[in-house]
């Protein structure tokens, strides 16, 4: 697809959204300027570090991804993903839609020593999680946009919070829609930012019902799949969710749903007879069209905040509270 870089559609919608954050959170505004005196260098620092990472490992640009959706998910996007187990508090890194799959932390740890080296005790974790899933997206061919920066970090997590709110591999739609419901994100959000799932991998425990007992399925497709997907056993194998450019951000992922290859039964319900069969045609068909309702939905997502009261600071180290 021809990437949607910089056009006015992503532009557009970033001051809609912004001007729909302004009351999103007492005190916290967001802007893209945050930092534009006092840590200047930052966008590029997070750039590099994750140019380093994409270009070790394409995948880290999915992995990276999902981290700041589970993140944004559970109390809003404060890096509380970030945060490893305490004596006072468990937290989400082990929450049953995380663990053993959540990955990509060291990467955020490096681009943290980076950014802390230029500018000490001024960037939060959570901050350079919303830059470095932007920069995932854009260097595996995806768009680009204007990252509104100001947030700042828990000082604990919650592990139950994680397990009420991040979607299942088996969820129905509607149970889809009232989960990104609860995030005041509609359903043509959820569709959208659904296609983050032109990139990255799932686990063979989380698809192996489909393949195996799901008639919605193309023969040859869950054929494919039960070859490194066994009825038993390989509970870990990987299998990309998009079958066409595994490590491409395209609109591919809505043609794999129209042709029934979508991997993951909640990725499938999407085109299943119901309310958003209309919306994935139009994206299989249109990738200009899906890149700019995938940006304004990040934005949205990315505008979920702690709710006011929550402690809050600038963390020094990602995994631990100051």
């Amino acid at each position: 697809m021809a990437a949607f870089t910089t056009g006015s559609a992503a532009f557009v919608g970033l001051a809609v959204v912004l001007c729909a954050l302004a009351g999103a959170a007492n005190a916290q505004q967001l802007s893209p300027s945050f930092y534009s005196t006092s840590c200047p260098n930052l966008a590029s620092i997070v750039r590099a570090g994750m140019t380093s990472a994409v270009q070790t490992e394409r995948r880290m640009g999915a992995s990276i991804l999902r981290l700041f959706f589970h993140d944004c998910f559970v109390n809003g996007c404060d890096g509380s993903i970030l945060l490893d187990d305490t004596s006072t508090f468990t937290g989400e890194k082990n929450a049953g839609p995380n663990a053993n799959s959540a990955r990509g932390f060291e990467v955020i740890d490096a681009i943290k020593t980076q950014v802390e080296a230029a500018c000490r005790a001024t960037v939060s974790c959570a901050d350079i999680l919303a830059l470095a899933a932007r920069d995932g997206v854009n260097l595996l061919g995806g768009p680009n946009w204007s990252v509104p920066l100001g947030r700042k970090d828990a000082r604990t997590a919650s592990q139950s919070a994680a397990n009420a709110n991040l979607p299942g591999p088996g969820s129905s739609l509607a149970t889809l829609i009232a989960i990104f419901g609860n995030k005041n994100l509609s359903p043509r959000d959820m569709t959208a930012l659904s296609g983050a799932h032109t990139v990255g991998r799932a686990q063979c425990q989380f698809f192996r019902s489909r393949i195996y007992n799901e008639t919605n399925i193309n023969a040859s497709f869950a054929a494919l799949r039960q070859g490194t997907c066994p009825r038993s056993g390989g509970d870990t194998n990987l299998a990309p969710f998009d079958v066409q450019t595994a490590d491409g951000f395209d609109n591919a992922y809505y043609q794999n749903l129209v042709g029934q290859r979508g991997l993951l039964h909640s990725d499938q319900e999407l085109f299943n007879g119901g309310s958003q069969d209309a919306l994935v045609q139009q994206y299989s068909s249109s990738p200009s069209q899906f890149s700019a309702d995938f940006v304004t939905a990040m934005l949205k997502m990315g505008g979920l905040l702690p709710s006011s009261g929550t402690q809050t600071e600038v963390r020094l180290n990602c995994r631990r509270p100051n």
